[in-house]
C-alpha cells in the first residue's frame, strides 16, 4: 500500500497505535478483574471455567473504559450476551428508543400486530380445521 503525501500514511500509524493501546489497556483490566472476581456472569449466573472464559467479559458499570480504578469497582463480569444486551439497553436509552411499557422511561409500543388475531381465528373455525 501507497503512502501518500496528504498524511495518510500518518494517520493509518495513528490508529493502529490506538487500537494497540486499547488492546493493552483491556488486556491488565481483563486479567485483574478475572483474578479479582468469581467466573459468573452477574447478570444471568452462568458459570465460567477455562474452556470458555473467552464469553466472559469485563462490563463497566459506568461504560466509561478508561476508568479502571485498581480495587475493580467499576468492573463487572459478564457473559458476552448479557453484555451485549446492556450495550443496547444504554444505546436505546441515550437514543430515547426501547423501554416503554409503563416504566416511565418514554412512550411504549403503539403498534399490536395481535389486535385482529381474534377475528382472524373465528373466521377459521369452519376452514380446514380437522382434516
Amino acid at each position: 500500500m501507497a503512502v501518500n503525501s496528504s498524511g495518510g500514511g500518518r494517520l493509518d500509524q495513528v490508529v493502529a497505535n490506538s487500537h494497540r493501546e486499547r488492546e493493552d489497556r483491556e488486556k491488565g483490566y481483563r486479567a485483574k478483574a478475572l483474578k479479582m472476581y468469581p467466573w459468573v456472569c452477574g447478570r444471568c449466573g452462568r458459570t465460567f471455567d477455562h474452556k470458555n472464559v473467552r464469553e466472559l467479559t469485563v462490563h463497566h458499570r459506568d461504560h466509561n473504559h478508561d476508568n479502571n480504578p485498581p480495587d475493580g469497582s467499576n468492573w463487572e463480569l459478564l457473559c458476552v450476551y448479557c453484555h451485549d444486551n446492556e450495550h443496547q439497553r444504554l444505546t436505546e436509552a441515550t437514543s430515547g428508543h426501547g423501554g416503554g411499557a409503563g416504566d416511565g422511561s418514554g412512550p411504549g409500543a403503539t403498534h399490536n400486530p395481535f389486535a385482529a388475531l381474534g377475528d382472524l381465528l373465528k373466521g377459521q373455525d369452519g376452514d380446514k380445521r380437522g382434516d
